[in-house]
Formats: C-alpha cells, structure tokens, sequence
C-alpha cells in the first residue's frame, strides 16, 4: 500500500462520491477509480459499495479508514518532527528595564540574534528597580536590566559593563547651564527633581547617598519621578532641575534642555540579571548564551 492510495481512499470514503473525491485531489475520476481498484485487488477485500449517485464503505472499508487514518496522521507528525528541526528556533523574550543607554549593549545582541534567529520575537518593559524585580520574582519577566544602587543578591547576573554618569538636567537659559560641572554647592538652593529609585536606604552600598552625604537632607526635592521623560517636561516648564543619567534626554538642536555632569563625577553601574533556578524557553536561552559570549568578549 502506498501512502499516497490511501490518502485518495480517506478522500472518498470522506466525500462519498468519486467526483466530490477527484475535485478535491485534483485527480481525474479514472485515474481515482483504478486507484481504488487496485487497492481492493491488493487487499483482496470489497472496500466499497458503489451506486449511481454515492459510494458507501463495507465493514472492510470502515476498518481501513480506521487504519488509513492511523498510518496517515503517524506519517504526517513523523515528517513534522523532521521538518521542524530544521526550523528556525522561534518564541518569545521578556526584558525588563530602567531607561540607560546602556541598552544599546542589549539591542546589539538582540540585532545579532536577529540575523540567526529572525523568528523570535522581544517584550520589552520599562520600569524602575522596584517595577522590574516585582515582575522577575513574578516570572513575568525572563530578565531584568537594573541599575545600581540595587540589591541583587537573589538573583543570577552579569555586568554588563558598562556605566552611566549622573548630572543635573536643566534649561539652556539656566545660570548653572554656563559651567562645566556641578558641585554639591550649586544644588543647595534649587528645585531639585530626584529619582525616587536611589534616595532608599538599604544595607547595599549606596554611592549615590554617599556622594551627597549630610547634604541629601538639605536639598530641595520639590518632586521624585521613577522615569525621566516626564521629569524633563516639568525641567522644561521651570519646575526645577532634574538628577538624572546622561544620555537619556535629547539635549540637541532646538531642544530648551542641557545636561550637565556632576563633579566629583559619580557613575552607576549595571546588571542583567534572571531568576536563580530560572527555567528558560529556548529562545530565551539563546539570548543568555549571546549577551554572556558577547560580554566576556
């Protein structure tokens, strides 16, 4: 028995007339109905009761349908199994993180991973610390991109290597926008917009609260934001002044906005990191093999 007779036998035993069978196969009715000959020669079996209008399965006929579906849906998941593993790996990523520059380390593995595995797809979520390992220690995300002062002691992670440097975001017409840098002194006696991630006190070691000291008391925090875009719109309308990572706002063109850098220069490190014991899909786990290889490298 050939695959192929039995899937023209399933055909008319599921149209119930040659016609109906041929049309659906794209076959003409005499090549059909040999076949059909041919296999009840083969079988030595009656499979059908044949009438002018229809065609009807004999008990022989209905245990083949039974067996013929069985052999045919078998073959079918066999050349599945087999067509898939040449398949390109496809699924999905979730990543998780605060708003850095340093993503561009992260886009670059996602570009690579991209020309290997075009099928696989990236959620991406932006989010403070507290946001981003609430939705980790969740599982709803497959990593988290977090920036320092955070404590990371129950995950798993990598460094990447990179650092951003905090600084003052503040309008061109600005008095403080004609220096180089900012001391502690030239924050004293402004509005200051903070980030609410970093002020917390906990038992990691805090370089941003040591960079101001006794002074952190002193300041005149008017408000605290967890992302900086709609901190840099209240900068904008003269609200007061941003502490916030360079990079982040465009401080080009015809933008009313500068950054400034803050002099001791105080930097914050980053980390990607999962959950320990996380168990990864498979496309999640090409993105860990790539961003480890690409940041030992």
């Amino acid at each position: 028995m050939e695959l192929r007779v039995l899937r023209y036998f399933l055909a008319v035993a599921k149209e119930g007339t040659i016609t109906g069978a041929a049309n659906f196969l794209h076959v003409t009715q005499p090549t059909l109905s040999r076949q059909l000959i041919d296999l009840e020669r083969e079988l030595g079996q009656q499979l059908f009761i044949r009438s002018s209008h229809a065609i009807t399965l004999t008990p022989e006929g209905m245990l083949l349908r039974q067996r013929a579906q069985e052999i045919v849906e078998l073959a079918d998941k066999t050349e599945s199994m087999f067509s898939n593993m040449k398949e390109v790996l496809a699924g999905e990523i979730f990543i998780g993180g605060g708003e850095t520059s340093s993503i561009k380390i992260v886009a670059e593995v996602i570009k690579e991973i991209q020309v290997e595995y075009p099928n696989i797809k990236y959620n991406l979520y932006s989010g403070n610390a507290d946001d981003v390992t609430e939705k980790l220690d969740k599982g709803l995300l497959d990593f988290g991109i977090l920036i320092q002062p955070t404590d990371i002691s129950k995950y798993e992670y990598l460094s990447l290597n990179s650092y951003d440097t905090w600084g003052l975001v503040m309008r061109k017409d600005s008095e403080l926008a004609k220096k180089d840098f900012i001391t502690i002194d030239d924050l004293m006696d402004i509005p200051l917009i903070a980030s609410r991630q970093v002020e917390k006190i906990t038992n990691i070691k805090n370089d941003y609260i040591e960079w101001f000291g006794d002074n952190l008391k002193s300041l005149n925090i008017v408000a605290r934001y967890n992302l900086i875009y709609n901190a840099a719109i209240m900068v904008s309308e003269g609200v007061g002044y941003a502490l916030a990572l360079d990079d982040l706002i465009d401080v080009t063109g015809n933008n009313n906005l500068c950054f400034r850098s803050l002099y001791p220069i105080l930097k914050s490190g980053l980390n990607i990191v999962w959950k320990r014991y996380q168990v990864f899909s498979p496309a999640a786990k090409v993105f860990l093999t790539k961003i480890t290889q690409k940041l030992a490298s």
